[in-house]
């Protein structure tokens, strides 16, 4: 009996690890391939790595670093710039000082938590040289990078949502809590101020979906965790670079950076859907494409690491 079940477990294994031609026949008694890599214990080891407590740390104390640099400064004057935008009333209430962490957040600090999140789950594993042991449990390679990915984007949404977070709390003992006004005059009703902000992290969390396709993409093509995340970040950045070009014209609708401020729209007075709507649909059209080069490609990959 442990003849058959070693055979056959042996058989699952050779079937996991190899080019992805093979078909699993004979699996060991009571072995249920959903059941391997549980999200728990999946979430658990990447919530016990050191860049994940870094980057949390980094996001909880932007707030604090921000509370010291206004009482630095002193009063906004817009230093000479004429554009107004959401720094101007940074500390006009909790809920303005949670959306200015957010804007200045956005370009740049955030797309590297969802770069460091999904583009260094995969590629780690290949870098320790434990990625052919995972599929060797047998862990089939779908699951292993669904488990992944599902783990990945869940703690991209918690390092968006641990950021307004913070600031909302650190904001209210700093400048109290009110209405959230708006540079351009006027404001919202404290009442409507947490619903709109949640609108706001939802959508930079869906805009943020093509830099943790692009992040797991490369995660699953090679054994550099820093390759992946660097090239991650890097692309985005091609993104915006291409976005400020006019000359491109209407082209620029379908580059993902063109949207990523959108969210901007769900602070306004009248709620404004149109340029969130166009930015969820860029952004989920690239990204599907991309998790889909990742699967199909992770299934075709000789894993040698």
């Amino acid at each position: 009996m442990s003849t058959s079940t070693s055979t056959s477990t042996s058989t699952s294994a050779s079937a996991s690890t190899g080019g992805g031609a093979e078909q699993l026949v004979e699996t060991a008694p009571g072995y249920r391939a959903r059941r391997t890599l549980p999200l728990r214990v999946e979430a658990v080891r990447q919530l016990k790595r050191r860049r994940t407590l870094v980057m949390g740390a980094v996001l909880a104390a932007l707030p604090f670093i921000l509370i010291v640099a206004f009482a630095i400064g002193g009063d906004q004057d817009g230093g000479g710039n004429d554009r107004i935008t959401l720094m101007d009333t940074a500390t006009a209430s909790a809920a303005n000082f949670a959306a200015t962490c957010l804007f200045v957040s956005a370009g740049f600090l955030l797309v590297v938590a969802v770069a460091l999140f999904c583009g260094d789950t995969v590629a780690s594993e290949a870098s320790w040289s434990s990625l052919r042991y995972l599929l060797a449990a047998p862990v089939p390679r779908a699951r292993l990078l669904w488990s992944k990915l599902a783990v990945a984007l869940g703690f991209s949404a918690a390092a968006m949502v641990l950021l307004p977070a913070v600031a909302l709390v650190a904001g209210t003992f700093a400048y109290g809590w009110g209405p959230l006004k708006l540079p351009t005059g006027g404001a919202l009703p404290a009442a409507e101020t947490l619903p709109r902000l949640g609108l706001a992290v939802a959508f930079i969390l869906v805009s943020q979906l093509v830099t943790a396709g692009l992040a797991f993409w490369l995660s699953t093509k090679t054994d550099a965790p820093l390759g992946a995340v660097g090239g991650a970040v890097g692309l985005t950045i091609i993104g915006n670079v291409l976005d400020a070009v006019t000359a491109l014209g209407s082209w620029r609708d379908f580059v993902p950076a063109h949207w990523q401020y959108a969210w901007v729209d769900a602070l306004q007075p009248q709620l404004e859907w149109g340029g969130m709507l166009k930015g969820t649909a860029i952004s989920v059209t690239y990204a599907l494409i991309l998790f889909a080069l990742a699967f199909r490609g992770f299934a075709r990959k000789d894993i040698v690491s």
